[in-house]
């Protein structure tokens, strides 16, 4: 069997292996965004502002997605510093109890929904963090997950976030459960969860925000899935 054929083997065989998994959408943040305040949007396409600015994903199905950041502070900013791995990531200061990201998706057609996040801070940003979720357009959120995120750079940090160099200590993973599951509309909010505001330059970055409709894939296996695995596993 010739080297070629050889490859083409392997590739099959990672692809079969990922079969259980397909990225149903994400932001993985590959532009920058305009610095400054009043929850800017992220993402690759930029919307007219609307209350506080809306991100549309650019991986997977991208209608009907959004991604913001809600801040109580009107001196909230935000930047576009290096992500994990990535090139860009979203982040924002000023944070007070109760801030939050957002990120509105579809899992209409989808079962087994899975959710896969990078998030890190600086050494005077928020640490305790909750992810709420809403099925019913925003009306009633759910308490899913409380998590701890970790500091990037600096003493007794794993790591600095680096544009070249993933970390997976820096990433969480959730099962979202059945009730997200064929839904229109599914809200996730990760929701700064300490009792007192953070120093003003207190920051907080996420980065490589994926939904997944079966087991989160291991780092590298996500660019195998491509659309194959997507059209497999939709509608099933």
């Amino acid at each position: 069997m010739s080297l070629r054929s050889l490859s083409c083997v392997a590739i099959a065989v990672g692809v079969t292996s990922s079969a259980s998994a397909a990225l149903i959408t994400g932001w993985t943040m590959p532009t920058a965004f305009p610095t400054g305040t009043g929850n800017v949007p992220t993402g690759t396409i930029y919307l007219p502002p609307g209350p506080n600015g809306a991100g549309v994903a650019d991986q997977g199905i991208t209608a009907g997605t959004q991604l913001r950041s809600v801040h109580a502070l009107a001196a909230a900013t935000y930047t576009s510093p290096a992500g994990n791995g990535s090139q860009y990531a979203f982040s924002s200061n000023n944070w007070t109890p109760g801030d939050f990201y957002e990120a509105t998706f579809s899992t209409t057609g989808f079962t087994d929904i899975n959710l896969s996040w990078d998030q890190a801070r600086s050494s005077t940003g928020p640490a305790a963090f909750k992810v709420f979720m809403s099925v019913d357009g925003g009306t009633n959120f759910s308490e899913l997950f409380s998590y701890t995120v970790l500091q990037s750079g600096g003493g007794g940090a794993p790591g600095t976030w680096s544009s070249v160099t993933y970390n997976a200590l820096y990433t969480n993973t959730l099962n979202l459960g059945v009730a997200a599951e064929n839904q229109g509309t599914v809200i996730i909010r990760f929701q700064n969860a300490e009792a007192v505001a953070s120093a003003a330059a207190g920051s907080t970055r996420i980065d490589n925000i994926m939904v997944y409709s079966g087991p989160v894939p291991a780092p590298g296996a996500v660019a195998l899935l491509g659309l194959a695995g997507l059209i497999g596993r939709r509608r099933r």
